[in-house]
Protein backbone atom coordinates (compact mmCIF):
# COMPACT_ATOMS: atom_id res chain seq x y z
CA UNK A 1 0.00 0.00 0.00
CA UNK A 2 1.21 3.47 -1.09
CA UNK A 3 -0.26 5.57 2.41
CA UNK A 4 0.39 8.55 0.92
CA UNK A 5 -1.87 8.08 -1.57
CA UNK A 6 -4.06 6.80 0.32
CA UNK A 7 -4.09 9.64 2.81
CA UNK A 8 -3.99 12.33 -0.30
CA UNK A 9 -7.59 10.41 -1.13
CA UNK A 10 -9.04 10.34 1.67
CA UNK A 11 -8.17 14.14 2.36
CA UNK A 12 -9.64 14.88 -1.37
CA UNK A 13 -12.64 13.41 -0.22
CA UNK A 14 -12.76 15.35 2.97
CA UNK A 15 -12.36 18.56 0.81
CA UNK A 16 -14.48 17.59 -2.04
CA UNK A 17 -17.56 16.18 0.14
CA UNK A 18 -17.63 17.54 3.71
CA UNK A 19 -16.00 21.24 2.86
CA UNK A 20 -17.00 21.91 -0.48
CA UNK A 21 -20.60 20.75 0.50
CA UNK A 22 -20.77 22.73 3.49
CA UNK A 23 -19.58 25.60 1.54
CA UNK A 24 -22.74 25.14 -1.15
CA UNK A 25 -25.18 24.41 1.98
CA UNK A 26 -24.02 28.08 3.59
CA UNK A 27 -24.01 29.78 0.63
CA UNK A 28 -27.85 28.47 -0.80
CA UNK A 29 -29.64 28.93 2.71
CA UNK A 30 -27.83 32.58 2.95
CA UNK A 31 -29.03 33.28 -0.52
CA UNK A 32 -32.12 31.37 -0.73
CA UNK A 33 -36.00 33.09 -0.85
CA UNK A 34 -39.07 32.13 -1.23
CA UNK A 35 -41.14 32.09 -4.53
CA UNK A 36 -43.57 30.78 -6.28
CA UNK A 37 -41.94 27.22 -7.25
CA UNK A 38 -41.04 27.11 -3.63
CA UNK A 39 -42.93 23.77 -2.11
CA UNK A 40 -44.02 23.81 1.45
CA UNK A 41 -41.22 21.56 2.37
CA UNK A 42 -38.75 23.71 1.23
CA UNK A 43 -40.71 26.81 2.62
CA UNK A 44 -40.53 25.30 6.09
CA UNK A 45 -36.98 24.97 5.65
CA UNK A 46 -36.29 28.46 4.73
CA UNK A 47 -38.65 29.79 7.27
CA UNK A 48 -36.72 27.10 9.85
CA UNK A 49 -33.16 28.85 8.84
CA UNK A 50 -34.16 32.25 9.03
CA UNK A 51 -35.71 32.52 12.32
CA UNK A 52 -32.18 30.85 13.50
CA UNK A 53 -30.12 32.85 15.69
CA UNK A 54 -26.10 33.59 14.40
CA UNK A 55 -25.34 31.27 17.08
CA UNK A 56 -27.77 28.29 16.15
CA UNK A 57 -26.96 28.77 12.48
CA UNK A 58 -23.62 27.97 13.24
CA UNK A 59 -24.33 25.05 14.98
CA UNK A 60 -26.63 23.89 12.26
CA UNK A 61 -23.81 23.67 9.96
CA UNK A 62 -21.49 21.90 12.77
CA UNK A 63 -24.08 19.45 13.04
CA UNK A 64 -24.46 19.06 9.38
CA UNK A 65 -20.44 18.70 9.06
CA UNK A 66 -20.35 16.23 11.41
CA UNK A 67 -23.23 14.41 9.74
CA UNK A 68 -21.23 14.35 6.43
CA UNK A 69 -18.00 13.35 8.28
CA UNK A 70 -19.71 10.59 10.24
CA UNK A 71 -21.05 9.29 6.82
CA UNK A 72 -18.34 9.62 4.76
CA UNK A 73 -16.67 7.36 7.60
CA UNK A 74 -19.20 4.94 7.92
CA UNK A 75 -18.55 4.28 3.86
CA UNK A 76 -15.37 3.95 4.50
CA UNK A 77 -15.63 1.99 6.76
CA UNK A 78 -17.83 -0.98 4.83
CA UNK A 79 -15.07 -0.28 1.89
CA UNK A 80 -12.61 -0.89 4.58
CA UNK A 81 -14.31 -4.05 5.91
CA UNK A 82 -14.70 -2.39 9.33
CA UNK A 83 -17.95 -1.52 9.48
CA UNK A 84 -20.71 -4.24 8.60
CA UNK A 85 -23.85 -3.57 5.84
CA UNK A 86 -27.16 -5.30 6.02
CA UNK A 87 -26.21 -7.58 3.03
CA UNK A 88 -22.74 -8.74 4.27
CA UNK A 89 -22.57 -11.19 1.14
CA UNK A 90 -20.99 -8.28 -0.73
CA UNK A 91 -17.66 -7.35 -0.10
CA UNK A 92 -16.29 -4.03 -1.44
CA UNK A 93 -12.47 -3.56 -2.20
CA UNK A 94 -11.55 -0.08 -3.38
CA UNK A 95 -8.01 0.03 -5.19
CA UNK A 96 -6.31 2.84 -5.60
CA UNK A 97 -4.39 3.18 -8.99
CA UNK A 98 -4.48 -0.20 -9.24
CA UNK A 99 -3.11 -0.83 -5.25
CA UNK A 100 -5.08 -2.11 -2.35
CA UNK A 101 -5.54 0.23 0.35
CA UNK A 102 -5.58 -2.46 3.22
CA UNK A 103 -8.59 -0.99 5.30
CA UNK A 104 -6.97 1.97 5.86
CA UNK A 105 -9.05 4.48 4.11
CA UNK A 106 -11.17 5.32 7.45
CA UNK A 107 -8.45 5.39 9.83
CA UNK A 108 -6.87 7.79 7.50
CA UNK A 109 -9.81 10.29 6.69
CA UNK A 110 -10.32 10.20 10.38
CA UNK A 111 -7.37 11.00 11.55
CA UNK A 112 -7.50 13.72 8.86
CA UNK A 113 -10.53 15.57 11.03
CA UNK A 114 -8.98 15.03 13.44
CA UNK A 115 -6.02 16.84 12.54
CA UNK A 116 -8.41 19.73 11.47
CA UNK A 117 -9.84 19.77 14.76
CA UNK A 118 -6.65 20.35 16.21
CA UNK A 119 -5.69 23.21 14.54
Amino acid sequence: MNEALVERFAKSLYESIVKENLELYKDMYQNIAIDSHTDEKGKGTINFYNDLTDEQRVMLFEIIEQTMIDTVSTVLGIIDGHVTQADDSIEPKLLLNSMDTEGELQNLFLAYVEELDNQ
